[in-house]
């Protein structure tokens, strides 16, 4: 399988059918898993054997779409979460513990800063911010004896600030902390963060990896690269006495990471995707690679649409030539970023309102990145716990609309657009 290009890993990654066995992977939807002895079941708990014991941490519907993931972004290893929310907290404190610290850029996700800001600064870890555009100084200044890992957005959602991901690996790495990346804009479709020295990446599945809205769900994936044996985490390099003392760098190797988030995160926090989600993702896998190359030509018929357009105050769409983010995405993501676009409507915060209220085939909902076309205003919405200064360092202005531009033909996206303009 890894002789194939991604769009056939798509539809082939995973599950390998035998003969007479389901061509389409099946749901196992069985919580528990029947063993002829006591023994052979105790070894799965002592993690001595691989095998299903209880869907909590493994489960043969996950196993395979996990295995999807893996490969497509070129990892060890996959954890399914049910959320990309619990992806990103699980992939934080795998690592991280009160005490430790960690350096992000202020340019996420309204939900993650705020998991930064208030829940694991509750729970002992400490969050520096910086500008994702800061000199290596600056971001340098950022780092504390207790940092334990960067963490960015390929693609920040709203903002669209493109991340210089091996800037920032370079940096983290100088430090000896691996770099962790939301890379659910994008997709491995776009952009395998991997293969620019990020070491851990996660995804809300909620997106386009779904594609159709009809799951929420999120995945880690593991590169296998980042040596944690530099004494900055015992948890990973020192015994484990919750498991009769394995070392899991030891016994697990490059997928260290991985499989402690699962038999320890997932063990005691039971944060899973259900069987079901997990073949409804395996649905919208199977045609991400496809859709993702209509998603970005759409949008950039929408983008460019809207640049010429004299009710537009401005737009911000990474893949426009003179975006100030251009020359990035041109380096990280070549064939296009994704199909969100952001911009302002002259009349400010007012006009924009009336611009949403008036679309007819786009709808004004939370979603973003599925097939149907769909608006936002962050600024009330998503990252309405953000002060100004925050929205600003966030790269969100009042008058921000986000557009996910989805599947429909673009004449008529655009036909939406501009009647809903004339009512401005």
């Amino acid at each position: 399988m890894s002789d194939y290009r991604i769009d056939t890993k798509c539809i082939h990654a995973g599950y390998h059918p035998g003969n007479g066995e389901p061509r389409v992977l099946p749901i196992v939807q069985s919580t528990t898993f029947r063993y002829e002895t006591s023994e052979a079941m105790g070894r799965l708990f002592d993690l001595d054997d691989n095998g299903f014991f209880y869907t909590r941490l493994g489960n043969p519907t996950l196993d395979a779409v996990e295995q999807k993931i893996a490969a497509l972004e070129g990892g060890v290893g996959a954890m399914l979460t049910s959320s990309g929310q619990a992806a990103s907290m699980m992939a934080i404190i795998n690592i991280c513990h009160a005490g430790d610290h960690v350096v992000s850029s202020s340019a996420i996700y309204g939900g993650t800063f705020n998991l930064f800001y208030k829940t694991l600064k509750e729970m002992g870890i400490g969050c520096t911010f910086v500008n994702p555009d800061s000199t290596e100084e600056e971001l340098n200044a950022a780092f504390q004896d207790n940092t334990r890992c960067v963490f960015a957005e390929t693609l920040a959602n709203p903002s669209l600030v493109v991340t210089d991901l091996e800037f920032f690996a370079r940096v983290a790495h100088a430090h000896g902390v691996p770099l962790i990346v939301d890379n659910t804009f994008p997709t491995p479709i776009n952009c395998r963060p991997f293969e620019f020295g990020a070491d851990i990446v996660t995804h809300s599945t909620t997106k386009y990896m779904d594609g159709h809205a009809v799951q929420v769900g999120g995945c880690i994936v593991d590169s296998g690269n980042f040596d944690w044996n530099n004494g900055k985490f015992p948890m990973l390099t020192e015994p484990d006495e919750s498991y009769h003392g394995i070392v899991y760098t030891e016994r697990f190797g490059k997928a260290a990471y991985i499989t402690k988030a699962r038999t320890h995160l997932m063990r005691d926090l039971g944060a899973q995707a259900s069987p079901m989600n997990a073949f409804l993702l395996n649905l919208g896998l199977e045609t991400l690679a496809i859709r993702m190359e209509r998603h970005c030509s759409n949008a950039m018929q929408v983008a460019k649409f809207l640049e010429s357009n004299d009710k537009i105050s401005w737009i911000n769409y990474p893949s426009l030539p003179g975006n100030a983010c251009y020359e990035l995405a041109q380096k990280y993501m070549p064939n296009g970023t994704c199909g969100v676009i952001s911009f302002g409507v002259k009349g400010g915060r007012e006009a924009a309102m009336r611009f949403m209220d008036s679309l007819k085939l786009a709808s004004v909902v939370t979603h973003v990145a599925d097939l149907r076309t769909c608006v936002l205003h962050p600024a009330s919405t998503t990252h309405r716990q953000m002060n100004d200064e925050q929205l600003k360092e966030a790269g969100i202005t009042p008058d921000l609309i986000r557009m996910s531009v989805g599947l429909e033909n673009p004449a008529d996206i655009i036909g939406d657009i501009e009647q809903a303009l004339a009512n401005v």
